[in-house]
């Protein structure tokens, strides 16, 4: 027996399914609380020094965070070879203003505290405010733009035709309340985190910010559902579905419908857990902001990201990129994976370097547990931004 034929190529796309997902939402957790951070910065912290607390809440941290991003953005090209070459040529301007956001951010770090001026440090601030803003905002739509369906279509030869126009076009009303969605949830999460690493007026306001993002978060996410079952078309394979078969999008037949992204949720009634836990980590969120309970608001904040998130998932399974052009050439996780020796040997890695990263996630945490000092600012000692 071959060694990739432990597991069957069908077994492997559900689990590389679920591993982009994983990848996705360890981005949102552990990334997003420097992006809300980012995003509270010009509000939660009034002098230099609140903001020199702020910046070094997230400084030593944020970019190892970012390897989830990294991770995810590999996944999708080795694994989801279509997807990537679809979404990365789709979504390109939107790309590229992430992109630019995200490069603000280790220079606004490295940067702002070079001079004294208090125009240069205003200045580089703002940078680290869009570094963190526009990145939640433009993931909340590009996946808002996902449920919807993309312009996309593949000639008979498979090659790819993108039939979108400007940036402007995937700024739709739903697009931008899941963008919204993002920002609320996203700031939320970082007013805990915020809770958590700070004391005194700067955790005193992330969390009056962070209990009207909670409700926000709450609000958007109901909104969002009911928009999605009165007003959004989903999708539906309606012939035979071939699980382990060669990766065509065309061999499929798909139509639309209102109410369709909902009805994995009657087939599998166990997927509800994924909005019931949005909506509870939001409404704890609440409740523990309020109540300074530091580590139980950052969890449950990272349980409402986690939920809202696989919400998304669940209701497409097993659409990953649904067209709106030609609903039959819509990617799916049973025609648009790698090959079965590309999808086994990629897991064998993954099993093999995902704990390392946990590992050493969870040892620098451990070593810079503890809230940011101050006084130490103040004298210049333990803190580099």
């Amino acid at each position: 027996m071959i060694l990739h034929d432990l597991i069957d190529y069908q077994t492997l796309r559900v689990i590389w399914w679920l591993l982009l997902g994983v990848l996705l939402i360890g981005f949102a957790v552990m990334d997003g609380f420097d992006l809300g951070t980012a995003a509270l910065l010009p509000f939660v912290a009034k002098t230099d020094l609140e903001r020199r607390v702020v910046i070094n809440s997230v400084g030593p941290v944020w970019e190892g965070n970012q390897v989830w991003l990294i991770l995810g953005g590999g996944a999708i090209f080795a694994a989801w070879p279509p997807l990537y070459a679809v979404s990365f040529s789709g979504f390109y301007l939107a790309m590229f203003a992430i992109l630019f956001a995200l490069i603000l951010r280790p220079v606004g770090f490295k940067y702002r505290s070079k001079r004294e001026s208090p125009r240069w440090r205003a200045g580089w601030d703002w940078a680290l405010f869009i570094g963190g803003f526009v990145p939640a905002l433009i993931f909340g739509v590009a996946v808002g733009n996902v449920l919807q369906g993309v312009p996309f279509r593949f000639g008979s030869d498979l090659r790819i035709f993108y039939d979108g126009t400007t940036l402007f076009e995937l700024l739709n009303p739903f697009a931008l309340l899941g963008g919204l969605l993002s920002v609320a949830m996203l700031v939320m999460h970082g007013a805990s985190w915020l809770q958590l690493k700070t004391k005194g007026p700067v955790a005193d306001r992330a969390r009056a910010f962070g209990r009207t993002a909670a409700l926000a978060t709450i609000a958007l996410f109901a909104l969002g559902g009911l928009w999605l079952w009165a007003g959004i078309d989903g999708y539906r394979i309606t012939s035979a579905i071939v699980t382990d078969g060669p990766s065509n999008p065309l061999s499929k037949t798909v139509e639309t419908g209102s109410g369709i992204w909902f009805e994995n949720y009657a087939a599998m009634p166990l997927t509800m857990l994924a909005p019931v836990l949005g909506f509870v980590g939001a409404l704890g969120a609440w409740l523990f902001l309020g109540t300074r309970r530091e580590i139980l608001s950052l969890l449950s904040s990272a349980m409402s990201v986690l939920g809202i998130i696989a919400t998304v998932g669940v209701s497409m399974f097993p659409f990953i990129l649904p067209s709106s052009l030609d609903p039959k050439s819509s990617l799916t996780v049973w025609d648009a994976s790698s090959s079965h020796l590309t999808l086994f040997i990629m897991l064998v890695v993954t099993a093999i370097f995902i704990p390392l990263i946990v590992a050493y996630t969870s040892w620098v945490y451990h070593v810079l547990w503890g809230k940011v000092d101050e006084k130490e600012i103040s004298d210049g000692t333990g803190h580099a931004y």
